[in-house]
């Protein structure tokens, strides 16, 4: 890998944003250790001050004893009567960052590369170093990650991972804690963590990934302390790219993954390469075929829930057993020594406890899947009003442009644009706990209605 920042997709703006940070941390840690501050001009000649050094001497003449991660300085650089550059108040590190975007566009993957940046033992996340190479993995010290397994991120767990934030940098460098999901925090858990945010500890940077930063998303007073990093959602074309140069996948098919996929680069990889993920499009697309009285939609729904449980079982399948399996060998099951049946006898709880966890994470793994296919039959209609409008724009589901077509021919442009709204509607549904089953019946019947 020649950089960490290669994953993120067509975010070259954030991707700019975030090596500028990086090179400011990195300055900050060195500034920490080097002595008192000396001009830039004075040293101009120096061969061995290099930029990384100016750039530190910089940031501790602004404000010798500010705290890097409290705020980030009105400006960098020593007094330009002195001769010395100041340098972008952009390019200033802070404490709290929060990535915004649609699903697709690479929050967590521009979190865990500006999260392997700051420990890059260069500050620049060459990709090739110990740091850069072990937060990638997933196995960094001080890289901390929180991703729900269920519906929300509890306060308990919110609490333990501040308490554990608060501990210095094994590392020397950054106590990174990465927050995906963040608008999936309880109120509770935001309040905990709104307290870290505000009063952080030492060298420890909090990243949070949330789809927006309206308030049902992150709290106004989190927001309010940290630094937005936007996303967009990549063009079908650079996708494309993606799955022809990094996995090998033939350029028309990644073309067609691409724009299928309306330009997320996960799911337009699975589509690219399993035959299981294609059928199951192609059964939700097929959809507004089959809508041609109640019965009829009332199966479509029942179809497209059965289709979601089944991808979502599979899913969650092998990790299940495995937990499970390790958990009874820790708590001796198979075994014969003196204390293994009492061990046994008070494994009942825990087991119970590990149910749960699972049954949580599996009713988000089918909430995701069926969100998925939403996502794709909103599409088809999103392509039958703009051909009943005749607007000048590319399908995005190319093999059933023709259907589409005749979608927007047969209902005229406010049909087809009641049935792409109850779609959407579902899709809030669901988001506000409707139960899923009641939310798809109730749009199936407004698309058969129209």
């Amino acid at each position: 890998m020649s950089d960490v920042f290669a994953e993120l997709v067509g975010q070259e703006e954030a991707v700019e944003t975030l090596r500028r940070a990086a090179t400011s941390a990195a300055a900050v840690l060195r500034a920490a250790h080097l002595p008192p501050p000396v001009a830039v001009s004075a040293v101009a000649d120096d061969e061995e001050y290099d930029d990384l050094d100016a750039l530190a001497d910089a940031a501790d003449v602004a404000d010798a004893t500010a705290d890097a991660l409290g705020a980030t300085p009105d400006a960098v650089g020593t007094d330009p009567g002195i001769g010395a550059t100041t340098v972008d108040p952009a390019a200033g590190m802070t404490h709290a960052w929060i990535f915004t975007g649609p699903p697709g566009s690479g929050r967590s993957v521009a979190a865990r590369a500006f999260a392997a940046a700051l420990q890059c033992v260069h500050g620049t996340g060459c990709g090739s170093c110990p740091g850069c190479h072990t937060t990638l993995a997933g196995t960094h010290a001080d890289v901390r990650l929180v991703a729900p397994e269920g519906l929300s991120i509890g306060v308990g767990e919110m609490r333990a991972l501040v308490l554990r934030a608060a501990s210095t940098p094994s590392g020397g460098r950054w106590q990174v804690v990465i927050i995906e999901d963040a608008d999936r925090l309880t109120e509770a858990a935001g309040n905990a963590l709104l307290k870290a945010v505000e009063e952080p500890p030492p060298r420890t940077v909090f990243l949070l990934c949330a789809p927006s930063t309206h308030p049902e998303d992150v709290s106004v007073t989190i927001r309010s302390r940290c630094r937005v990093v936007p996303l967009r959602q990549p063009s079908a074309a650079a996708v494309a790219e993606v799955l022809v140069r990094r996995d090998g996948i033939a350029p028309d098919v990644a073309q067609w993954a691409a724009a299928a996929a309306q330009g997320h680069v996960g799911r337009a990889r699975r589509l690219a390469r399993d035959p299981e993920a294609r059928q199951r499009r192609d059964a939700v697309l097929a959809v507004p075929r089959r809508l041609t009285g109640v019965g009829t939609a009332l199966d479509a729904a029942s179809a497209l829930i059965e289709s979601a449980e089944a991808e979502a079982e599979a899913s969650v399948a092998e990790i299940d057993a495995a937990e499970r399996a390790a958990l009874q060998t820790a708590l001796g099951a198979g075994g014969t020594g003196r204390g293994a049946a009492g061990a046994t006898r008070g494994s009942a709880g825990q087991l119970k406890d590990l149910e749960k966890r699972q049954k949580s994470r599996a009713t988000r793994a089918q909430r995701d899947a069926l969100d998925r296919a939403l996502v794709d039959l909103a599409g088809f209609y999103r392509d039958a009003l703009a051909s009943a409008l005749r607007a000048p724009v590319a399908p995005v589901h190319a093999d059933t442009a023709v259907l589409a077509e005749a979608g927007g021919q047969k209902w005229a442009p406010e049909g087809a644009l009641r049935r792409l709204e109850a779609v959407l509607e579902c899709r809030a549904a669901i988001e506000r706990n409707v139960k899923p089953r009641i939310a798809v019946e109730a749009m199936m019947l407004s698309l058969w209605r129209g």
